[in-house]
């Protein structure tokens, strides 16, 4: 099985209307269906740009983040009608979400035939939970589809081995990681273990974030991010395990085609064989 994929280096800006943030996404969008790619991430948190659009002159300042659920109906009917339109499944970065007076980081997964499935963020960082209130998810989806099994685990969470081994003790072999980085430590922190991720699992990993700022949206004044598709560390494989990626904090969307039959290869046959000779009788086997 062949798939080919697409990671969108989301500029962050402000803007003044839903129609613009809508403009901005569908031409990324149809970008990589000009590369017929089959499916195409967006970061996390970039739908906090509609943030950045105020309550107009009697609200001048930036809505606050229990605001930003409101968008949500909109939000789904653009990605819905955008995956249904251009037949690429769409992982829509995250937005925010509101459950039981509860808000959640929330990834969603657009099908070419108008169904959405989601996947909470499971592991929230400090700053989210101070900042924001943030709620965690309670459960890992793996996603079925016409190209593979797959998993979607949101910037934080793949900092954690134990649920990506559960992702792929579930059959994904390609993990989805929609982020979100204000600096160049919090990158460096997603993307080594996004590396680590692949070569502990035999998986790929696509992985992108927000770059651009947002001046007048708190925690969203700095970015730093890129784009990667990263393969494990064994031939046939880049040497580096970088099959590609963008380049920092550049306006861009990458693209890469990924085969499964080498994952099945190297992880019968490779160098190493990590998933194989995992040591069950002396750690858990997330099964």
């Amino acid at each position: 099985m062949k798939l080919r994929v697409s990671a969108v280096q989301y500029h962050l800006h402000t803007i003044h209307s839903f129609e613009e943030f809508a403009a901005q996404v569908t031409h990324y969008v149809k970008t990589a269906e000009e590369f017929e790619t089959d499916f195409v991430l967006f970061p996390e948190l970039f739908t906090t740009q509609l943030m950045s659009i105020g309550g107009g002159e009697n609200h001048p300042a930036a809505l606050t983040i229990d605001e930003l659920p409101d968008f949500t109906g909109r939000y789904k009917r653009l990605f819905t009608n955008l995956a249904q339109s251009t037949g690429i499944h769409i992982i829509g970065g995250t937005h925010i979400i509101k459950d039981q007076g509860r808000l959640y980081n929330t990834a969603f997964l657009f099908y070419p035939d108008g169904t959405i499935a989601e996947q909470r963020k499971l592991h929230i960082t400090p700053a989210e939970v101070k900042g924001w209130n943030m709620a965690a998810g309670a459960d890992l989806q793996i996603f079925d589809t016409v190209k593979g099994r797959i998993a979607i685990l949101i910037c934080y969470d793949i900092e954690f081995p134990e649920i990506v081994r559960m992702a792929r003790a579930r059959g994904a072999d390609v993990i989805f990681c929609p982020s979100c980085t204000d600096d160049q430590h919090g990158f460096h922190r997603v993307r080594y273990t996004c590396h680590a991720r692949t070569i502990e699992n035999q998986v790929y990993v696509v992985t992108t974030g927000t770059i651009g700022s947002l001046p007048t949206v708190d925690f969203m004044r700095g970015n730093y991010g890129q784009a990667a598709v990263i393969t494990p560390n064994d031939v046939p494989f880049p040497p580096g395990g970088i099959l590609a990626a963008g380049e920092i904090n550049h306006d861009m969307i990458i693209t890469a085609d990924l085969d499964l039959s080498l994952l099945h290869e190297v992880r019968d046959k490779g160098s190493v064989t990590t998933w194989r000779d995992r040591r069950t009788d002396l750690y858990t086997d997330w099964s």
